[in-house]
């Protein structure tokens, strides 16, 4: 998830003697609502807003860019029509992954700046290509999620310098890990009725591998220009593998 950020809300299925778990859900009012018409929908500023703000994220934005083709060539090509719904969220959260319906939530009353869409995008992105490459237990894995959040954190520049910086965290060293760890921790939280505790120890016990697997981009984007070379070093990978 994202803060003002990027939830993963799956399907709620009860747990017997719990409290009942809607995995998020809750921050995603629209979810549950019959989809209005597209002439509707277009009156509205905030989703005309929205997706014209996703269309220049995904025409322009190297993050989003390496991703969409590295999901491609996991066999999940995404189409901006079917994967991607702008809607009214909750006011704390900026986006979520939808592993039911393999869809991003892009929060359209939240979301109010270009580079805040990049980062959304890019958070959720990486959500989905994990939800591709392999087999997360969404529901009942909450180290599955942690390790998703992780990734999520470190790749997508949620902790950029910049980023902290207007949160008014300033870093020391190993300032980026511990931005990391706190945003993943946060996120577990908004969707999934864990204790603090719980979530905690989840980030720990997968962060060190969570934290260093870096596909698809092979290092961490620290900036756009990071971003960039490693799109460009994903696509020469591509065609030096195309060779073979």
């Amino acid at each position: 998830m994202e803060g003002g950020d990027a939830a993963s809300p799956p399907v709620a299925e009860e747990k017997g003697g719990e409290e009942e778990d809607d995995f998020g859900y809750r921050l995603f009012p629209d979810r549950n609502k019959k989809p209005e018409s597209f002439l509707v929908r277009s009156l509205f500023t905030f989703h005309n807003r929205c997706q014209l703000m996703l269309r220049m994220t995904l025409d322009t934005n190297p993050y989003a860019q390496l991703l969409l083709e590295a999901m491609k060539q996991s066999g999940c090509t995404v189409f901006n029509d079917r994967h991607f719904s702008c809607e009214n969220c909750d006011g704390c959260v900026s986006g979520g992954f939808d592993s039911a319906t393999s869809q991003i939530v892009l929060c359209q009353n939240n979301i109010r700046h270009q580079s805040h869409m990049n980062r959304v995008v890019a958070h959720e992105l990486i959500h989905a290509f994990d939800h591709c490459r392999a087999h997360v237990d969404w529901f009942k894995n909450v180290k599955h999620l942690a390790c998703s959040e992780i990734r999520a954190a470190n790749l997508s520049g949620d902790c950029t310098l910049m980023n902290e910086i207007a949160r008014f965290k300033f870093g020391l060293k190993g300032h980026h890990q511990t931005c990391v760890r706190d945003r993943a921790i946060r996120s577990i939280l908004a969707v999934r009725k864990v204790s603090k505790e719980t979530a905690q120890k989840a980030v720990d016990e997968v962060f060190d591998a969570c934290f260093n697997d870096l596909e698809p981009f092979g290092r961490i984007p620290h900036t756009k220009t990071d971003a960039k070379r490693a799109y460009k070093d994903f696509q020469n990978r591509d065609r030096y593998n195309a060779n073979l």
